[in-house]
């Protein structure tokens, strides 16, 4: 049998067509802003302004405050622990197979044995969460208090080393909870986090896993198991034995990616015969440039250097062209003006030029203010 053959500004084209970064998604309002975030399975959220410019530049006319306003308003979007244990903007109606599918991901033990948690204590924490959380949105101080009122004092011990200070001992199993379906964020409280619990079931983990694979190769396929590891933060053995599994079971098949092999679902073989093309600034740890791969072919030449962080996506802001990172950029805001410093890597020509414009006077407006555009070095580290 011959496996179809894909190349690589094949797949790049379609991961943009897929993720309404080749054109903004003509889709509005909430339930837009949920479809995209589906799309692109989960926007990073760990600073949310990053993750409301990722669902507002794929969005025609989208602003921050639309994101906002699904996310704590119309609740079609939801705040939680993600892919990796990171903090993502999931779509709400997606949350039953999402919880459904991450807690069936092995997650190894990361806490030295006088700290860590057994499965019953786990368990009997994760109840106490729940319980608590039921209707209500409390800050970590309150929730502590609860838990330890549910479970004992053990659970409140402060043994986590943790940003000069030390946690309490359950704060090992947020993650769990937010996989289990226990926990989601609720809006700040001023400054300070609050959590509350979700209306959700989560579903069966074999129909989980199918759905979440599905998708993940949906918007970055061909992947390789390696790629959907790394993407997932899985054991690589785990990964590769679910996906020859759901080969066996016809709901992945095998392509030639640049001549490797590579996965994508069941069927979804068409890729577009145009080139990539189009200008983007993508903002902190962007889906699109965390979970795409090869990352030597996304990030090529001085990209690699220059956009990347010992090796890591997304902790520059990036200026994406033809579907490939060729620079970063910074804002700076002042009031309505919005000062974006742009660094291409190579010369940008009339065309690109006037797409960077366009560009950044949409990345403006999504943030609900006014561009002034600087095309020359940024200065400041990653994270800035």
């Amino acid at each position: 049998m011959t496996l179809p053959q894909v190349s690589w500004n094949a797949a790049l084209a379609r991961r943009l067509a897929r993720q309404s970064l080749d054109r903004p998604d003509p889709a509005s309002g909430s339930a837009g802003i949920a479809g995209v975030a589906g799309a692109m399975m989960g926007a990073h959220a760990q600073v949310l302004s990053a993750a409301e410019l990722s669902l507002g530049l794929r969005l025609d006319g989208a602003t921050r405050v639309d994101v906002r306003t699904a996310l704590w308003d119309d609740r079609t979007l939801v705040k939680t622990f993600g892919p990796r244990g990171t903090v993502h903007l999931l779509p709400a109606a997606d949350l039953p197979w999402w919880t459904g599918a991450l807690a069936a991901v092995p997650a190894p033990a990361t806490m030295p044995e006088p700290v860590r948690m057994t499965s019953e204590q786990t368990d009997a924490v994760i109840a106490a969460i729940a319980d608590a959380l039921t209707g209500a949105e409390l800050t970590v101080d309150e929730l502590t208090e609860a838990i330890v009122a549910r479970t004992g004092p053990w659970a409140g011990d402060p043994v986590m080393p943790a940003f000069r200070t030390m946690w309490p001992r359950w704060r090992q199993a947020v993650h769990t909870a937010a996989h289990r379906g226990a926990l989601v964020f609720g809006p700040d409280r001023g400054r300070r986090v609050t959590y509350t619990r979700p209306k959700c079931t989560p579903q069966p983990a074999r129909t989980s896993l199918d759905t979440l694979v599905d998708g993940y190769l949906r918007a970055y396929g061909p992947a390789t198991a390696r790629d959907f590891t790394r993407w997932l933060a899985a054991p690589e053995a785990w990964a590769d034995g679910l996906l020859r599994q759901l080969a066996d079971r016809g709901r992945i098949e095998e392509v030639l990616f640049e001549s490797e092999p590579a996965w994508v679902a069941a069927g979804d073989t068409d890729f577009p015969t145009d080139p990539p093309r189009g200008l983007r600034l993508l903002p902190y740890f962007d889906a699109y440039v965390v979970a795409g791969r090869p990352r030597e072919r996304l990030f090529p030449g001085a990209a690699r250097t220059r956009a990347l962080a010992g090796g890591q996506a997304g902790n520059y802001p990036v200026l994406l062209l033809d579907g490939v990172a060729a620079g970063v950029w910074h804002q700076r805001r002042s009031g309505r003006r919005i000062v974006l410093t742009v660094e291409p890597l190579t010369p940008l020509g009339p065309r690109d030029r006037r797409l960077l414009e366009a560009e950044a006077d949409r990345t403006a407006a999504v943030l609900e203010g006014r561009a002034e555009l600087t095309v020359g070095p940024v200065a400041v580290g990653p994270h800035a």
